[in-house]
């Protein structure tokens, strides 16, 4: 009898495949247009992507453990899946914004800075109107972000949108052997 993996032995390879394909496709938007790592919209591409992988994955998983899966067992897969490839993914910032272009941060502030502004002037408020030391503030605390203690800081708040992300896919991916119900 072939013996099965936990959920947490079968995470290991997609969560680095995950995040894996999290690096590339940050490094690509980074040598396509560096500004693109500021945009909404690559955030959401990302997240697309992430949210693809991972339901292919469990899927994958529960085929290999018999084709059910209860949501504790999915619930588990994914969130290791997603604490690993987030782990990577990290590595591969601190690499990209201190050791690639670590004038990067500095750049990556100016233009969410700028898509604030933007926002609050679709909003109707007017941005003239803030303090130069308020504006100061905010691109400081953008800026900060980027820093190795920043981003792990925001690893670790992350990992609450981990859990939450998880819970999703746990109930995408579950499945209940209805031949045991009586």
């Amino acid at each position: 009898m072939e013996e099965q993996q936990s959920p947490f032995q079968a995470a290991l390879k997609p969560g680095l495949t995950i995040g894996l394909v999290s690096v590339a496709i940050t490094y690509l938007a980074y040598f396509i247009n560096s500004s693109l790592l500021a945009s909404g919209w690559f955030g959401l591409v990302a997240l697309v992507v992430f949210f693809a992988l991972i339901i292919y994955f469990g899927k994958q998983y529960r085929t290999e453990i018999g084709g059910f899966m209860s949501f504790g067992t999915a619930f588990n897969f994914s969130f290791i899946t997603i604490i690993i490839s987030g782990l990577v993914s990290l590595i591969g910032q601190i690499l990209l914004f201190h050791v690639v272009d670590p004038a990067l941060p500095g750049v990556l502030a100016d233009e969410t800075l700028k898509t604030t502004l933007e926002m609050m002037e679709n909003f109707g408020a007017n941005p003239d109107d803030l303090p130069a030391e308020q504006l100061d503030e905010i691109r400081e605390n953008t800026q900060n972000n980027f820093t190795i203690l920043g981003q792990i800081k925001n690893f670790g708040f992350g990992l609450i949108i981990y859990a939450i992300i998880s819970l999703i896919v746990a109930a995408i991916i579950k499945k209940r052997d209805k031949s045991l119900d009586y």
